[in-house]
């Protein structure tokens, strides 16, 4: 008997790692200072010492059941892209810079290119964000899942000027909210997804008109990252005062985590246009508006309030990161919550 009959391959995890290195390699930043394969990843502060007050900021989650989707369509390249999404907006959110991120997979078994293949969608993940790939594990759990499945999650840590924190405090009665539309569902709602949508591979492949794609694509189409339109926005000398990354809980729970008291968000429903892949899950599922907008980001997947007077530089800050901006919305002084009208 030895480990590899007891189910974990060593060597599959050696190929893995010489596979995936070409993808960590196209991340590195100067201030990496260790090698892929070392027992921690090591990164200089040295980027801090310009800052008045140097914060760090940080930011951990997965992508949910997601990866269900990549199982049956039997893609793996993008996944790792979410993942990192879903970190690194969060650090976008509080004002911060992306430093470096790690990540972890646990499987059934290791399949040394299905790995590397969640481990490019991570890097390129990780490029879009600016931040460096410096360390991550790929665990083998036979017995404890399915050889042919895995699940992902990721760590990352940034950096901000404790003055350039975004809080809210100064959010004041007629400020607006630009939103920045998503690219879909992104990585949150899947389990309702799932129960919506037929879950077989020729269902997932079929191309719909109105979705301009097969369901599948639609459905596994990586989250939006949005660092570069939150640095675009600062490098134009804006101050945002607050920012909501609309995940799971949708604009019920995540708007009303960017105000603080006295101050209410209204956001008018008809100022951008639905992705029509919202429109197929709530007539399919015959799921309540109410329960969509509490559940999914509805095309917007990161929301900003700034000075009414700052709406055309952060409008067109952000059309030059590349990604596309809509006014929302406004501030109103009253109790903390979210009006959607």
């Amino acid at each position: 008997m030895d480990y590899k009959n007891a189910g974990v391959d060593i060597e599959a995890g050696y190929k893995s790692v010489e596979l995936m290195k070409k993808h960590v390699q196209e991340t590195m930043r100067s201030e990496v200072l260790t090698g892929l394969g070392g027992f921690s990843g090591a990164f200089s502060m040295r980027r801090l010492k310009d800052m008045e007050h140097p914060v760090l900021v940080s930011g951990t989650d997965g992508v949910g059941t997601k990866v269900k989707l990549a199982f049956l369509l039997d893609r793996h390249d993008t996944i790792g892209i979410d993942c990192v999404a879903m970190c690194v907006n969060d650090i976008a959110c509080a004002g911060g810079e992306p430093l470096f991120f790690l990540d972890y997979i646990a499987c059934g078994k290791n399949y040394p290119e299905k790995i590397a293949d969640i481990v490019k969608g991570v890097a390129e993940g990780c490029k879009q964000a600016g931040a460096a790939l410096i360390g991550g594990e790929t665990a083998e759990h036979p017995g404890l899942m399915p050889e042919d499945e895995y699940d992902l999650a990721g760590f990352a840590v940034g950096a901000v000027d404790e003055k350039d924190i975004i809080t809210g405090k100064d959010l004041a009665d007629g400020d607006v909210l630009i939103g920045l539309a998503s690219s879909g569902v992104h990585s949150n709602g899947f389990s309702l997804v799932r129960k919506v949508f037929s879950m077989e591979k020729d269902v997932l492949n079929t191309y719909f008109e109105e979705l301009g794609a097969t369901l599948g694509d639609a459905l596994l189409a990586p989250t939006k990252i949005y660092v570069k339109a939150l640095r675009q926005i600062k490098e134009a000398g804006v101050v945002v005062k607050a920012c909501s990354h609309i995940t799971g809980g949708g604009f019920y729970e995540n708007v009303p985590r960017m105000l603080p008291e006295g101050r209410h968000a209204v956001i008018e429903k008809a100022s951008y246009p639905v992705p029509p892949v919202f429109a197929m899950l709530q007539r399919e599922g015959q799921i309540e508006e109410k329960m969509m907008y509490n559940t999914f980001n509805m095309g917007l997947g990161m929301i900003v309030a700034v000075a009414k007077e700052d709406e055309k530089a952060v409008m067109e800050a952000i059309k030059a990161a590349g990604d596309t901006p809509y006014l929302v919305g406004r501030i109103e002084n009253g109790e903390k919550g979210v009006t959607l009208c």
